[in-house]
């Protein structure tokens, strides 16, 4: 495990928790399974690469999609 890839991972983490405690909060369902999903991907094993594309699309998806 490199260096860079226990930031991204941190990054991820904390990404996760606060996409998840803002759909909570405000009962938007996009955001909170956005936080669902960027905590349980770093789990499926993909290469970094496809892992942050993923979690790239994730972060994006609540700002395009509106429910």
């Amino acid at each position: 495990m490199t260096t860079s890839s226990i930031i991204i991972y941190i990054f991820l983490g904390s990404a996760s928790l606060a996409y998840f405690m803002y759909g909570k909060a405000e009962r938007k369902a996009v955001a909170l399974f956005s936080g669902i999903g960027l905590g349980v991907a770093p789990y499926f094993g993909l290469e970094m690469w496809q892992l942050v594309v993923v979690s790239l699309f994730m972060m994006a998806l609540p700002f395009f999609v509106k429910i």
